[in-house]
């Protein structure tokens, strides 16, 4: 009240407009009265980290000029230089409770992170960081209305999951009762061994078939687990066996609700899910050869927030989907009746990396729950897949999909629908994709591409849906496409404060260049001069992109061979120095500009899949 008091000092009531002008200023609602200061809501979180990110949010009142910036820095610790890398995210007000979208189409999201009313999110991920090592994040909130408030957090990214010292070494064979686990009389049988189950525990599951479910009922203890291991000495199989009744689904490992419990080098066959860990943490499952299985592994239900800390890596994992041309009757109808995942998961602080997954609907998801962020999809070897090589639905934030390759896909990767991000999309290659690269439907708020590649027959890249993104980038990717198409970009929705630039398109004829917001812009040249996006757009000839004379696929009905697609640049290509500068993303680029697509000139290829063995 002492502005009010002022304000009848300086303007006397015989002056009734001031004095009215002033009552209003200091009894109006907040929400009339502009807050353009930044203030931090509390500290920023970190999330958890992975082999190589780091995630955190920071939550700002005010700043209803929306003109505060969080800068991101990040060092290793005891370094002096600190490295730049992209701003952090600002989330679109409402998206993290699905407020974009119709209350029908959220998909019963509702998120743990409560952002109080008048606040901001802030988020962001640095990325292409060392496996186990400290570093530190330097976070600065700067505000032109005069705030500056820096916070630097300490972190260690994640170590590939390593065996105690201190294992209790047992033993198991195929069989039904008995023996107490030592090699001279092994267990017969996994719920034998089961019931003798303790922290730090090593089965080791010698050759032979094992039929039925396997039940996990023991769980393991942080830095002791219990770890189910392939001895060696041939093929340990679990065989899901028959369905009781028809109607029923079966598991060939049910390990929910447990944790810190290992599968390592078994081969797991023949159930409607090959290992399902709905609320289960810290689980590992590597070098595992999963086939004729519905689903591979499943970890969909959070109902505690209790899903975390998976690492499921360097396994083969083999679905019962045939490949069928995508146009055909047969195709459809099992994208309409099977949801068939490789890998299905949601939860914080997963790394599923370094996977061959065929023969299935997805080959990777993240998923809605309560909390879904915090998630490394990275140097996956996809193909053969009748609907999405990777889906990032679901997402809330600092979820990512990194180098992975995508072969016979009908979508690349989905976004449908994001919960405000960001999500980040960066460096994987697509070929052989029916419909669209990336699938923006239900609304998506926040999803980030960055130096991917895509190559298809017809349109290079298009969107049908009617519903619109939503504050979505895209920056440095390279659409490829074969033969005459009506757009070398087609986003048939409104799009809402999209920011899409510095993009290579190859391909055509075209009857128009770009459609946008219902506009359409006839060529290359009028979109730089005009459109409200790509002012750097570039044209690339398919016939002379790649360095390995590959080209776009011309048939899409065709299998091809994921082993053959190297889409490496040719020197000569305009996708060369035609990028933008991605601090974070694009670091160390050899030229005048970072290339467009998802390689560098000079680089090696990734390792996609499984790895050799050390």
């Amino acid at each position: 009240m002492k502005a009010f008091h002022f304000a009848l000092r300086r303007f006397p009531l015989h002056r009734p407009l001031f004095f009215f002008c002033a009552l209003f200023l200091c009894l109006a609602p907040k929400s009339v009265c502009a807050n353009n200061d930044s203030t931090p809501a509390g500290d920023p979180v970190l999330e958890p980290p992975t082999l190589q990110s780091v995630g955190a949010y920071w939550m700002v009142q005010g700043d209803d000029n929306a003109n505060a910036k969080v800068s991101m820095a990040w060092r290793k610790s005891g370094a002096q230089e600190w490295k730049k890398s992209m701003p952090m995210f600002r989330v679109e007000k409402g998206a993290p409770e699905g407020a974009m979208m119709s209350p029908g189409d959220n998909k019963g999201h509702g998120t743990l992170l409560k952002i109080p009313r008048g606040t901001w999110l802030f988020a962001g991920s640095i990325v292409l960081l060392e496996q186990n090592t400290d570093y530190e994040l330097r976070l600065s909130l700067d505000d032109p209305d005069g705030v500056h408030v820096e916070k630097i957090l300490k972190c260690h990214t994640r170590a590939e999951p390593q065996e105690p010292a201190d294992m209790v070494r047992r033993h198991v064979v195929p069989g039904e009762g008995g023996g107490d686990g030592t090699e001279q009389n092994p267990f017969r049988g996994l719920a034998t061994a089961q019931k003798q189950a303790h922290p730090g525990d090593l089965f080791l599951v010698h050759s032979g078939i094992y039929r039925g479910t396997f039940e996990v009922e023991h769980s393991g203890e942080p830095g002791r687990p219990v770890v189910w291991r392939g001895f060696g000495d041939g093929e340990a199989v679990l065989d899901g066996g028959e369905k009781v009744k028809k109607e029923e689904s079966n598991r060939v490992i049910a390990a929910s609700d447990t944790h810190d419990v290992w599968f390592e080098r078994l081969t797991i066959r023949n159930g409607d899910w090959g290992i399902a860990a709905n609320g289960s943490a810290c689980i590992v499952i590597r070098r595992c050869h999963i086939l004729d299985v519905g689903s591979g592994i499943t970890a969909e239900r959070n109902d505690r927030n209790q899903v975390s800390g998976f690492f499921i890596s360097d396994n083969v994992l083999e679905g019962r989907m045939p490949w069928l041309p995508p146009e055909s009757t047969e195709h459809w109808r099992l994208w309409k009746e099977f949801e068939h995942r490789g890998v299905s998961i949601t939860g914080s602080g997963h790394d599923v990396c370094y996977n061959r997954v065929s023969h299935f609907k997805d080959a990777m998801d993240a998923g809605p729950s309560l909390n879904c962020s915090a998630i490394d999809f990275h140097h996956n070897d996809c193909s053969e897949l009748i609907d999405d090589g990777c889906e990032m639905d679901g997402s809330e934030r600092n979820t990512r999909c990194f180098l992975n390759r995508f072969v016979n896909v009908l979508t690349g990767i989905s976004v449908q629908p994001v919960f405000g991000g960001p999500v980040y999309i960066f460096r994987n290659v697509i070929y052989n994709v029916f419909s669209e690269p990336f699938k923006l439907h239900n609304v998506p708020s926040g999803a980030l591409f960055f130096h991917n590649t895509a190559a298809k027959q017809g349109c290079p890249i298009r969107l049908s849906t009617e519903e619109s993104p939503h504050h979505c980038i895209l920056r440095n990717n390279l659409f490829l496409g074969f033969g005459q198409a009506n757009y070398a970009a087609e986003f048939s929705p409104t799009m809402i404060n999209c920011d899409f630039d510095y993009d290579g398109f190859g391909g055509g004829p075209w009857g128009n260049f770009l459609k946008w917001n219902n506009v359409r812009y006839p060529t290359i040249d009028v979109v730089r001069a005009t459109a409200p996006v790509y002012h750097h757009a570039v044209l690339v000839d398919p016939a002379t992109a790649f360095a390995s004379g590959l080209q776009p696929p011309s048939n899409a009905d065709t299998q091809y061979d994921r082993a053959t697609i190297d889409m490496r640049l040719r020197k000569d290509s305009a996708a060369i120095d035609a990028g933008e500068i991605l601090p974070g993303f694009n670091d160390g680029f050899r030229g005048a500009a970072p290339e467009i697509g998802a390689y560098e000139l000079g680089d090696s290829l990734p390792h996609y899949g499984p790895r050799d063995e050390k």
